[in-house]
């Protein structure tokens, strides 16, 4: 249920229970001694536990956080905030930001910042960053919200790129995960465009401490799927009612009512007297955010943490709820040999969480820092084509000899991939010069020296006898080194084919299953796959009949509601959204066998042309935005129980021979991959690459220049060029299937 926020609602931090009152003392005798070598008098009880809820009653890391919040508070500005004044009074009546009135399923306060409303030209990002916090200042004085925690909404709305301001962004985000005595839950980017990069790179700093699985990307109908529509305004789809000018006088009267030590005092001058204990040096007009303390500076440690036996039992049903919570967002931890490893340093050694080792959890460190991580429980290995396969119990929990090997069984390290700065790509302006030098023609002439060279490798799983009616087309073969092998299901090995390929992507081994459109006598083998290899996504880039010819057979159910049921699983399709573009099917996978389930999405492009290649790239564009939104979404939810690439399990991507269009998607999501990273661009190479694992990847000639084209729009829509002369490039064509 959710619950509401009421203002007569009891605003005093809850002590912690009898068993947490050791370490409540040790926090504050460690932050007063901290205190007294800056002049500055004793720290309150309820500003105490504030930070040790945060960090659930981790000593060190509360005191880290609190130190932390200190140096950030000083430097930002965010000190002797005056809500009645101006710059602060009308940044606060903007309602960019607001508390919501409702809490999400698990009692959680819900922030809001309304990307749309903010235009970095006429505040500050000082003002802006204080118009926040104080609002969460008056927030956290709840008891409820230092328990559950914080979702932070970021709505991109019907935002333009003048409304976004990157630095403020990194700012906001810095704060919550590391500089402020609140749990951070959730973040939640709504509607993010496709220039919106500050995502990724926050993505790619939470995937470094594990905590990816906290900041989703989602549409304007997936936010439902977070909180409920009860908890959410209406112009987020949802049903509540928000008065944020009455939320505002509520924080005033918190500010009145409140512990005056509710917030840390940021750093102070050494020139500080000691004895300010009630209120922060300020003008006397001033309404203080960071008074000091507002008790005797003499009270003893024991007089501070005194409790009543209600006080114990309200605190300890606070923690049994998040028992098995992730790590806080914070700045950084202090490791076991007393050094700070912040979030930024991308260079530092990831820090340990000694609490969920001892509880028996993976440690998933290796392979988010690009190395191999080991495979847990697993005794009997053996290896096929060059892959681990492990005993099926782990995996599907039948009893076959040998399972298939799986990205997520095996650790693979990002160097592992094909697909990686090799130093050989264009820079963007080179990029344009080759494109203008090249030409229509002269890409087609490329194309055609790719296409020359013979496969390089074998085919003799594809051309067995029994294994040739899986094929769709007798000449789109797999190759024996790169082929998905399903798990064996008599002693013949009869039943290990599918006509599917591991691709890799960019610094990701085995990021797509590229595979042929499912046959009806293979259905059941499709949906064993998806089962066996754990995947998230699949991304379908043809429709199911075109020009009176089928291309791929109705595998899943269509409609909402649909149940198929194919081998021992029984697939339903949960809901279905339809965009101009394409079409996502959310499903569930149950095993029949086990009861197992698991979620899918299936998405389906549906705006490829009968002919040729689409004019624009920007549909396909959007579409592969989506993919990567869907499957980090996805791959977050399966928690522990994923212990391969961060990114997550294969995707598996197929049209209807799975080497045209489907060999243009991953080409696509590679070099964009690359671009983003390093800021270079190789076409040729990367399909290359991609053929030597998915044989006669990119079919025709127009594929190959769409590809160029596609990045080169790309670039030019996100700002990374301005505008592009390609006079001449133009001329004859030649159709693409």
């Amino acid at each position: 249920m959710a619950a509401n926020l009421h203002p007569e609602e009891e605003l005093v931090s809850p002590p912690p229970p009898t068993n947490q009152k050791k370490a409540t003392k040790e926090f504050v005798e460690q932050v007063n001694e901290l205190r007294r070598s800056r002049n500055v008098g004793p720290l309150s009880w309820n500003t105490a536990i504030k930070f040790l809820m945060a960090r659930k009653f981790d000593v060190t890391r509360a005191v880290s956080l609190y130190e932390q919040h200190e140096v950030t508070r000083h430097r930002e500005g965010l000190v002797n905030l005056n809500p009645t004044s101006d710059p602060l009074r009308t940044e606060l009546d903007t309602g960019k930001f607001t508390i919501l009135p409702c809490r999400d399923e698990t009692g959680a306060a819900i922030a809001v910042f309304t990307a749309r409303l903010h235009d970095p030209r006429a505040t500050t990002q000082q003002t802006t960053l204080q118009g926040v916090v104080y609002q969460l200042d008056a927030a956290l004085e709840s008891r409820e919200t230092q328990r559950c925690g914080l979702v932070f909404i970021y709505d991109m709305s019907e935002s333009a790129y003048q409304n976004f301001d990157y630095q403020l962004s990194q700012k906001i985000l810095t704060l919550l995960k590391g500089g402020y005595p609140a749990r951070l839950k959730k973040v939640l980017i709504v509607t993010a465009p496709l220039w919106f990069k500050a995502p990724f790179k926050v993505l790619r700093l939470f995937v470094r401490e594990k905590l990816r699985d906290r900041v989703y990307t989602v549409s304007l109908p997936e936010l439902v799927n977070h909180i409920p529509g009860k908890c959410l305004p209406r112009d987020l789809g949802g049903d509540l009612s928000v008065d944020h000018n009455a939320w505002l006088l509520r924080c005033q009267a918190s500010m009145t009512n409140r512990d005056p030590s509710g917030v840390c005092e940021p750093v102070p001058p050494l020139t500080f007297q000691s004895g300010h204990n009630s209120t922060a040096d300020s003008d006397n007009n001033s309404t203080t955010m960071v008074p000091t303390g507002d008790h005797d500076p003499t009270s003893s440690v024991e007089q501070l943490c005194e409790f009543s036996e209600d006080d114990v039992s309200c605190c300890e049903k606070s923690f049994s709820h998040d028992s098995n919570d992730e790590d806080d967002l914070e700045e950084g931890h202090v490791r076991e040999d007393g050094r700070l490893s912040g979030l930024i340093n991308t260079e530092a050694e990831d820090p340990i969480n000694e609490e969920k080792r001892k509880d028996g959890e993976k440690d998933l460190s290796p392979s988010l820092k690009g190395e191999c991580s080991p495979v847990p429980e697993i005794q009997d290995t053996a290896h096929l084509n060059g892959h681990v396969l492990h005993d099926t119990d782990h995996i599907s929990g039948r009893g076959s000899p040998l399972a298939p090997p799986s990205s997520g069984s095996s650790g693979f390290s990002d160097d592992d991939s094909l697909h990686y700065d090799d130093g050989r790509g264009f820079t963007l302006e080179e990029f344009v010069r080759h494109l203008r030098d090249k030409g229509r023609q002269g890409l087609y002439h490329d194309y055609t020296q790719i296409k020359s060279r013979p496969p390089d490798g074998t085919f003799e799983n594809s051309r067995k006898r029994w294994n040739q009616i899986k094929n769709r087309y007798t000449d789109v073969l797999c190759f024996d080194n790169s082929r998905v092998v399903l798990s064996a299901e008599d002693e013949e090995c009869h039943t290990d084919y599918i006509n599917a390929n591991y691709v890799d992507g960019y610094k990701q081994k085995n990021a797509f299953i590229s595979t042929q459109g499912p046959l009806p006598g293979t259905f059941g083998d499709f949906w064993r796959m998806i089962w066996e290899q754990r995947v998230c996504v699949i991304v379908m880039t043809t429709r199911a009949v075109e020009r009176g010819r089928t291309k791929c057979g109705q595998y899943w159910p269509a409609e909402q509601d649909g149940v198929a049921s194919h081998s021992h699983f029984t697939i339903t399709n949960k809901h279905v959204y339809h965009y101009r573009d394409y079409t996502v099917s959310t499903l569930t996978m149950r095993d029949n066998g086990s009861s197992e389930e698991r979620k899918v999405e299936h998405m389906q492009f549906t705006s490829w042309p009968d002919y040729g290649v689409p004019d624009s790239a920007m549909a396909m564009l959007e579409f592969l935005n989506h993919v990567r939104e869907s499957q980090a979404r996805l791959t977050a939810a399966l928690g522990s129980s994923w212990s391969g690439h961060p990114l997550g399990p294969p995707i598996v991507v197929h049209c209807s021979a799975g080497i045209g269009r489907t060999g243009t998607f991953c080409t696509l999501d590679i070099c964009i991959r690359r671009l983003e990273e390093v800021g270079t661009i190789e076409v040729k190479g990367t399909v290359e690459k991609i053929r030597s694992q998915r044989a006669y990847s990119i079919q025709m000639p127009d594929q190959y220049v769409f590809c160029h084209l596609a990045l080169l729009e790309y670039a030019l829509h996100n700002g990374k060029l301005v505008e592009v002369d390609l006079t001449g490039f133009e001329d004859d064509g030649s159709e693409s299937d």
